[in-house]
Formats: C-alpha cells, sequence, structure tokens
C-alpha cells in the first residue's frame, strides 16, 4: 500500500463493528485507482438497480459510459448514486472494497454513449484480511 496509513487509534488499525478494518480516504482512492471495474447503484423504477461498469477515476470523480437511451443514464441525472469496487479473494479469506456516494451527471452525449461523472463525496473503504 505504499506509504498510506490505516486509520488508527492509539497506534492500532480502527476496527468498524463487524471487525473489518477501516480505510482513510486516501487509501480507498488507491484502491479503487487500481480496478477498472465496480458496480452502479441506483434506483430504477423504485427499487433498488445494480449495473456493473468500467470506469476511470481522477482526484474529483469516477466516470463511466452507458447507452444514452438506458435507465442508468436516465437515473444519472441530478440523483446521488453509490458506486462499489472491491477484491476479495475466492474464499473471502481476505481483500478490500470501497464505496462511493455522490451527485451523478451525464457529462456527455456522444455517438449514443452517455459519459456519467460521480462526484467522491462521500468515499468510505474496509479490509478484510485472514482470520478476521
Amino acid at each position: 500500500m505504499g506509504e498510506l496509513a490505516a486509520v488508527r487509534t492509539g497506534g492500532k488499525a480502527m476496527l468498524d463493528s463487524f471487525g473489518q478494518e477501516v480505510l482513510n480516504r486516501a487509501q480507498s482512492l488507491e484502491l479503487l485507482g487500481s480496478t477498472g471495474v465496480g458496480r452502479v447503484v441506483f434506483t430504477d423504477r423504485g427499487m433498488p438497480a445494480v449495473q456493473p461498469v468500467r470506469f476511470a477515476l481522477d482526484e474529483h470523480a469516477l466516470r463511466f459510459e452507458v447507452p444514452a437511451g438506458s435507465v442508468l443514464a436516465a437515473a444519472a441525472r441530478g440523483n446521488v448514486l453509490a458506486f462499489e469496487a472491491d477484491s476479495l479473494t475466492p474464499e473471502l479469506g481476505s481483500g478490500w472494497w470501497v464505496t462511493v456516494l455522490g451527485h451523478a451527471s451525464p457529462a456527455e452525449v456522444t455517438a449514443g454513449e452517455c459519459l456519467v461523472r460521480i462526484s467522491l463525496e462521500v468515499v468510505t473503504g474496509r479490509r478484510m484480511r485472514v482470520g478476521q
């Protein structure tokens, strides 16, 4: 993880109520930037919906393309969306996950594609290690 340190209290990594290590914003963004596929959570006809997408990350937002006429493109117009990416071992013995909450907006529409931008308003991350 380089020089980034976990959230610490009294020299120990801070754990959440499930015993998972709480990651700081910088760690979470570093992990998020290490992958290119995640899941967008949005509302479709009043129900939660999840769509996997390929994405890119910069210091202010994450971006992904969807078909311009899609339900997800419509959901992106001014609404708050959630986004999650992770890397977990098959047996769930270790890994990490990062969640982003932010306002979404379609950045541009070209050739039937809509570039959606989600601002990085709330970024949280957790790490699970073998034996936790």
